[in-house]
């Protein structure tokens, strides 16, 4: 599944870093694109090994508010 979200607080290069690593940690997500200039992300997922709302609380987990998807 594709999916793409807006996340408040990201500033810089280190924020779109910090959160595509944290993501990258699950197995079943793939192809992690950040950008804070733009406050999105986009990724893709098994939905059969991760759930949106895992994913949501792993940007969570690093200081982040995921605000919905685009």
């Amino acid at each position: 599944m594709k999916l793409n979200l807006k996340v408040h607080g990201m500033h810089c290069s280190s924020c779109e870093v910090l959160i595509k690593d944290a993501l990258n940690e699950l197995q079943s997500v793939s192809n992690v694109k950040v950008s804070a200039a733009k406050g999105e992300l986009f990724l893709e997922f098994d939905e059969k090994q991760t759930s949106l709302d895992a994913i949501k609380k792993v940007i969570q987990k690093e200081g982040y508010k995921v605000v919905g998807g685009v």
